[in-house]
């Protein structure tokens, strides 16, 4: 097995599958969004294999529902991204304003794409098909550069979208004509492209290949933590994974709390990235805010003197547009037994922080406040929107524009009545531009009030 995590031999699936979820409608009873995604990819791996020699047991496609109970998803993404032959989007309103199908779409296309022969004109390994009618919508760059043509594949699928074929029976020979072309099309482009297997990628660090995201949309998750390898002596290793963002503090409950994290800020609304704090801090000191963040703290980390000495210039730079949760689970016996050492610890790395928090807008009363999964669960939406709002203030009080000069009065005085000496008539009284106003403090909003969570932290 190579570096890549596939054999040479292996047999590599013929197309990724690339669609937005669904969320389920709000009636009672409602069936899965999803079971048509499903249906069209059990269709199409029959229709490959009809065109293909791929052997039994060998999967011809992927799509991330087949994934298994409890395997780390970001994982099997990159994995699958890096050795499909052919990437398979279902273009639909809802796929461009995904953000994890942009970093699907990235992913993908880090890889080099190669013409099989001399003769062969392919150049990309990228084969779209319209869920819904787009043509109402304007696409992203990166899809509207993409030449492909719709027409084979029948009217009424560029009419309707594969969707309402699969869906309506009146539609019927128009869907399984579709599906047969769209596989035969899935074959050719395998066959005439050379797409060599690529680097496992990290998923959730990705950027979107779409770029559609609102700033305050993001929430940008770091974490300060060990990996399993440079774990201290006197620490449990079986709480670390093999990097950073893989530390896992309230096992066995949950998952690894940053991929916890994440599904809860998809639950607000946000579109979350994980990264390690050491790659972000030095941005975050220099005030270079791309989106409101939380930093997930490990204060075991803290007794490494030099990122101790990091989370002393986050603190002192006052970012409040990054709301700091320390997990900490008084179920682990190491934690227990050092919880007055490592609180101290924190205690004066964010000496700033702990001094202006509001403990009843965050949910933590003091270092130890985390001290299950259930209380990270109640903390993370209040810490999370609490970073929107700075951030959001933030934004407000530092406009693209540069504000126009004041009016001078000895120019005024100096004019008086009459014609305008530098040609044009005298501005009548309405028209002067108004006296000096008195500075507004700051986050005084006449129409809103300071926002919420302003102020010190």
């Amino acid at each position: 097995m190579n570096d890549r995590g596939w054999d040479e031999d292996d047999a590599r699936p013929y197309f990724f599958l690339s669609y937005a979820h669904t969320p389920k409608a709000g009636a009672r009873g409602a069936g899965d969004p999803n079971h048509w995604v499903r249906q069209l990819y059990r269709d199409l791996c029959e229709a490959v294999l009809q065109l293909t020699t791929v052997p039994a047991g060998v999967p011809v496609g992927f799509m991330d529902e087949s994934m298994h109970q409890g395997e780390l998803w970001a994982e099997r993404l990159s994995e699958e991204l890096a050795a499909c032959r052919v990437f398979v989007p279902l273009y639909s309103p809802r796929y461009f304003n995904s953000v994890p199908c942009g970093q699907e779409w990235h992913a993908f296309t880090r890889r080099p794409v190669y013409p099989a022969n001399i003769d062969s004109e392919r150049t990309s390994g990228i084969v779209p098909v319209l869920w819904a009618p787009m043509s109402r919508y304007r696409l992203p760059k990166v899809a509207s550069e993409l030449q492909f043509n719709h027409a084979s594949f029948g009217p009424d699928y560029a009419t309707e979208g594969l969707y309402a074929l699969m869906k309506l029976t009146y539609f019927r020979s128009a869907y399984e004509l579709a599906v047969h072309r769209l596989a035969a099309r899935i074959v050719q482009v395998a066959e005439e492209t050379v797409i060599p297997v690529g680097r496992r990628l990290d998923f959730n660090g990705l950027p979107s290949a779409f770029n559609v995201t609102a700033p305050t949309k993001q929430l940008r998750i770091s974490v300060l933590s060990y990996h399993q390898g440079e774990v201290p002596t006197d620490r449990n290793p079986d709480y670390y994974g093999a990097r950073r963002t893989d530390w896992h503090p309230y096992r066995p409950a949950g998952s690894p709390i940053a991929q916890h994290a994440v599904r809860l800020a998809r639950q607000l609304g946000f579109q979350p990235t994980v990264h390690e704090f050491d790659d972000e801090v030095e941005s975050i000191i220099e005030g270079n805010a791309a989106a409101p963040g939380l930093l997930l703290l490990d204060r075991w980390a803290l007794r490494d003197p030099q990122r101790r000495e990091l989370v002393r210039r986050f603190d002192r730079s006052d970012a409040t547009w990054v709301s700091v949760l320390e997990p900490w689970n008084t179920d682990d016996p190491e934690c227990e037994e050092r919880g007055g050492e490592l609180g101290e610890l924190s205690d004066q790395a964010l000496r700033i922080t702990r001094r202006a928090s509001r403990p009843s807008f965050l949910g933590v009363t003091g270092p130890t406040g985390l001290n299950t999964l259930e209380d990270f669960d109640d903390a993370l939406p209040r810490a999370a929107m609490k970073a929107k709002y700075a951030f959001e203030g933030r934004t407000r009080a530092e406009p693209d524009d540069p504000p126009p000069p004041r009016p001078s009065l000895r120019d005024a005085f100096r004019r008086g009545p009459g014609p305008n000496p530098f040609g044009g008539e005298d501005q009548n009284d309405d028209d002067r531009p108004e006296r000096d106003q008195p500075a507004r403090e700051e986050g005084d909003d006449p129409d809103h009030g300071p926002y919420p969570g302003g102020g010190p932290r």
